[in-house]
């Protein structure tokens, strides 16, 4: 298995990179949640789903990074399309860049109808030429 800790690069357009990882986290007593760490310019942010009532996130046991809110409405998080969706979503609502910290259960259900809408991309995937991953 490949290290799930690197940097990847997602190319938005010519004048936009973003360094971006996902993680697990939670400590004793804490509330489990999967974090999309995206990085643009020095300026860092997290988009997070926290575990919560009908709000699944993966556990690090099944699903390795993916958050569901039930059967068939599941996001993988390593995937750069998701990712993708995610920044977009998030561009378009006029929340990227410049968010410290965004709730990524309110840009769920967008992204999942977007990509679902794309017939050129099955969900959680892009073209080739739009993601550069970084070894």
């Amino acid at each position: 298995m490949g290290n799930d800790r690197r940097l990847r690069r997602l190319v938005v357009d010519e004048r936009t990179t973003y360094l971006w990882s996902v993680r697990l986290q939670h400590a004793d007593g804490d509330v489990r949640r999967e974090v999309l760490h995206l990085a643009l310019e020095g300026a860092r942010t997290r988009i997070v789903f926290r575990e919560g009532a009908g709000r699944a996130v993966s556990g690090g046991c099944s699903y390795v990074g993916c958050v569901a809110t039930g059967p068939g409405k599941l996001l993988n998080l390593r995937e750069p399309g998701v990712v993708r969706g995610l920044v977009d979503e998030a561009t378009a609502r006029g929340l990227l860049p410049g968010a410290v910290e965004l709730d990524g259960w309110e840009l769920f259900d967008a992204v999942l109808s977007r990509a679902a809408a794309t017939p050129a991309a099955p969900p959680g995937r892009v073209a080739p030429r739009e993601v550069i991953c970084a070894q």
